[in-house]
């Protein structure tokens, strides 16, 4: 297993990562109110191609209106999306990054204010007043992810993440206690991961067959079970259907928080897996150079760059010109993130984040 973060890695379907360096799929609220791409989006996204970044994988894409989970989120759920998909995809395919298309429904997550009515989720849910898909809607919401993954081919892309993590709608389903249908979609582990995995076979049937497959999982946290999550694992490895699964780890070098589990870290509950042709990358404070590296030594294929990609659209080209690259320290300016190719809307948003970009100085009264 290659620790050189800039060897070329291989996927089972489409092109090879030139480098072991990925984009996150970050939250950035920058594209129009109809879910169509803003020039915002589209400069904040290809910088990060030109920048080095081997895949540049797009913010969580909702794949039906209601599955909405913020504003400003990029949408893959009709055809009026496809204009600004296919510029984007030609863009940073133009630079050399594979483009890839995050699918996504943000489930009971989604704002009623936002979307104009109740969330929809595997079961009634009290806290957020989301109502329970029939089994017809479950298989709606199914056909509807692979309806996305054939649109994002249709626009160009190399491929498509299905987001499985975060509490998200199929990340409701995976968890014992926010599902608890009695049809085929709920009870056993199994029947709980069935919406992943249906889309997961409907992605491959319907789409050409150098299309690449991801899939990102929350390993736990979110009423989640790391056994059950590692088992799915296991088998989605076994199965070799998907390229990579993309582990959203929060931090690196955490121990589980399930005690049973914290003889060892949590990426190490991975990591041993037999995993075939199917990549493992990580997500969760990789920052420095030597966060990387270390993910790799601990049996990561790849990484994903989340903040340190905010702050560096560049990182890769950084740590390429110069291996003791050290990234800015945070807080950084808005005039920084600007300067990195934020829109107002994303330099907003980050301003929530504590401690991410500086206070502006007040005036002396």
């Amino acid at each position: 297993m290659s620790t050189d973060l800039f060897e070329p890695l291989t996927l089972s379907h489409g092109p090879a990562l030139k480098n072991r360096i990925a984009l996150a799929p970050l939250t950035n609220l920058q594209s129009h109110v109809d879910g169509t791409l803003s020039d915002d989006e589209f400069k904040w996204l290809t910088y990060r191609a030109k920048g080095g970044f081997a895949l540049t994988m797009t913010c969580a894409a909702h794949v039906q209106r209601i599955g909405q989970g913020f504003p400003g989120q990029l949408g893959v759920f009709g055809d009026q999306h496809l204009e600004g998909l296919t510029r984007l995809a030609a863009q940073i395919k133009a630079y050399g990054s594979i483009a890839v298309v995050q699918l996504h429904h943000a489930g009971m997550r989604s704002p009623k204010d936002l979307i104009g009515e109740a969330p929809v989720a595997p079961s009634d849910d009290e806290g957020t007043g989301a109502r329970g898909l029939s089994t017809a809607e479950v298989e709606q919401l199914i056909e509807d992810f692979i309806a996305a993954a054939v649109r994002s081919e249709k626009a160009g892309f190399d491929g498509v993440e299905i987001h499985g993590a975060h509490s998200y709608i199929l990340c409701q389903f995976l968890s014992e206690s926010l599902n608890r249908r009695t049809d085929r979609f709920g009870g056993s582990p199994e029947n709980r991961a069935r919406p992943i995995l249906e889309i997961i076979d409907g992605i491959r049937a319907r789409c050409r067959p150098d299309f690449s497959l991801g899939l990102r999982l929350s390993p736990e946290r979110f009423e989640l079970k790391l056994m059950e999550i590692r088992e799915l694992a296991r088998r989605l490895l076994a199965e070799g259907k998907i390229d990579y699964l993309d582990l959203s780890l929060w931090d690196y070098a955490k121990l589980p928080v399930e005690e049973e589990h914290q003889d060892r870290t949590l990426m190490a509950w991975f990591t041993d897996l037999p995993r075939g042709d199917v990549r493992l990358g990580c997500a969760g404070k990789i920052m420095t150079p030597a966060d990387a590296r270390t993910c790799l030594e601990r049996g990561m294929d790849f990484v994903l760059l989340g903040r340190a990609a905010i702050l560096h659209h560049d990182w890769p080209k950084l740590l390429a010109a110069d291996p003791n690259f050290t990234p800015v320290s945070i807080p950084v300016t808005a005039d920084h993130l600007r300067a990195e190719g934020l829109g107002p809307a994303m330099v907003k948003y980050m301003q929530t984040w504590k401690g991410f970009v500086e206070e502006p100085a007040t005036e002396p009264a």
